[in-house]
């Protein structure tokens, strides 16, 4: 009821009811039934406090909500309640998820994934480590960037990226990136403006 309340004030444009309907919510005195209802919340107060001129605890809420969504990659919420300003703000900022901003920033931007049937699939099937590495590569981290986000070595970064492209048959790192978009690997890219 008070993620419901919150969306109501946002639509009202008050902000500050929003954050105050969501306070017992985020302090965990207000029972939150599942993950996603918690995402949510967190992602309606990332949207009142960048209203109330907050963008610090914009940020960190938006982040909590990040992290919740990142396991899974749950996009539905970020979609519901679009905020492609306070996504793209957090995206320059030091975040967890460049990956996941990305991919949601490309959804806002209406960008819809590729249809069956057309791109060849990997000659392999991916691994979890390789799919890890690659839904970096559209944010154009560099290798020991990538390793720092995962927390793994910048040679087992190189190796995931050979695999890849030679998974993807893809010579460069563009390559790489159209070929699993074409295969609905990635979210799409930005239409050029």
């Amino acid at each position: 009821m008070r993620v419901a309340a919150a969306v109501l004030r946002l639509a009202q444009r008050d902000p500050h009811a929003a954050a105050a309907v969501l306070a017992p919510v985020l302090a965990s005195s207000a029972r939150v039934g599942w993950r996603t209802w918690l995402l949510e919340a967190l992602l309606l107060e990332a949207i009142a406090r960048d209203a109330l001129g907050d963008p610090a605890a914009a940020g960190r809420a938006l982040e909590r909500a990040l992290d919740i969504a990142e396991p899974d990659g749950t996009l539905l919420m970020f979609l519901l309640h679009p905020a492609p300003g306070l996504l793209e703000r957090q995206a320059r900022q030091r975040t967890a998820h460049p990956a996941l901003l990305a991919q949601i920033l490309d959804l806002l931007a209406g960008n819809r994934p590729a249809p069956p049937g057309g791109p060849r699939p990997p000659l392999e099937p991916l691994s979890k480590s390789e799919l890890r590495v690659l839904r970096y590569l559209p944010t154009h981290l560099s290798a020991p960037e990538i390793a720092r986000e995962l927390s793994v070595s910048t040679s087992t970064v190189k190796t995931h990226l050979r695999n890849l492209y030679a998974k993807l048959g893809a010579h460069s790192r563009a390559e790489a990136v159209g070929s699993a978009r074409a295969l609905s690997l990635l979210a799409p890219s930005a239409p050029q403006r």
